[in-house]
Parts: structure tokens; sequence; C-alpha cells
């Protein structure tokens, strides 16, 4: 029997989303407000989503304590209170979009997620935006 355990955390970022190849009235045109030079900020609501085997020893799917802590070392720790663009190596040269985001954390978190457990990521940029991904 499968069973989905669902985790939420969250962390706050700034990021320009800009293309240092474009004009700025052409990162405007497409990126509208998100694109202003001075950044702008975030506060990210992250859904970490494990489905499994429920474990006959422990009753666990997944330990929701090694959850924290993986969350807590590899994403918040990482991305909290950072600016996307100039902090995190990852995005020197990929612009921080939701999508890419949330593609990175899920690729993070799948090194540390055992294989026989699906991942599903659901990243809240705003109330209003929101992206799923399970790494298809």
């Amino acid at each position: 029997m499968k069973v989905t355990l669902h985790r939420s955390f969250h962390f706050n970022a700034a990021h320009r989303l800009y293309q240092s190849d474009w004009s700025e009235e052409h990162n405007f045109k497409v990126f509208g407000k998100c694109s202003f030079p001075n950044y702008h900020g975030h506060n990210y609501e992250l859904i970490v989503s494990i489905t499994g085997e429920i474990d006959e020893k422990t009753g666990f799917v997944f330990s929701i304590e090694t959850l924290k802590n993986i969350v807590k070392t590899h994403i918040e720790d990482v991305l909290d209170h950072k600016n996307l663009n100039l902090d995190i190596e990852a995005f020197q040269n990929v612009n921080p979009t939701l999508e890419n985001i949330i593609v990175y954390i899920w690729n993070v978190l799948r090194t540390e997620i055992p294989m026989d457990k699906e991942l599903k990521i659901t990243l809240y940029e705003t109330p209003r935006n929101f992206a799923e991904y399970s790494g298809t």
C-alpha cells in the first residue's frame, strides 16, 4: 500500500528575472517588474511530497525528522535570505524563475531521498503563483 507524505517548509529569497544580453526595455517587456535592476523578494512556500510503501517496523513512509533535517541543510540553509542571482552558483547563468528554482530544489532533494520513494515538489512563489515538479 502506497501513501504520500507531505511536509511544508518556507524560505525567503530575492531574485531578478532578466537576460543580460537584452536591453532593459526588452527585459521589461518579457519579465515585467520582475526585471527591475534592484531585485525583489518572495516568501517561498515549499511542499515536499514523498510517496512510498509504509515501513512495517516504523510505520513511516519516510521519517519526518529526517526530511526536516534534509530540507533545512540542503534547501533552507542554502536559499533562505539569499539573492538567488548573486549568491547561488546554480543561478549564475540560469534565470531564477519559479520553474528553474523548483527543478533545482527537486534535483538537490532527489539525491537525499531513497530512489524507491517518489518525490514531488510544490513551490509557491506567491499565493497565486506556484509550480509542481516530479522529475519528468
